[in-house]
């Protein structure tokens, strides 16, 4: 693989090409997230593409989850 080519931009772009072709509806897409997702896991450091993603050993802050009453 190229020095310059990123691990994860085939996810990548299949994220965007699939959000373009439902609409922008994530719902859609959540199979093509689950592979970037996987892809992030093993490549974070050396992806550019990651940065939008958490670390994979980066748990949610209990604190930060969000309780929605009604």
């Amino acid at each position: 693989m190229p020095k310059d080519t990123d691990p994860c931009q085939k996810q990548a772009c299949a994220i965007q090409k699939c959000l373009q072709e439902n609409n922008y509806n994530e719902d859609s897409c959540q199979y093509v997230m689950e592979e970037m997702r996987h892809c992030c896991k093993k490549f974070y450091e050396n992806s550019k593409c990651c940065s939008g993603f958490r670390k994979p050993d980066e748990a949610v802050p209990k604190e930060t989850v969000c309780h929605i009453s009604q």
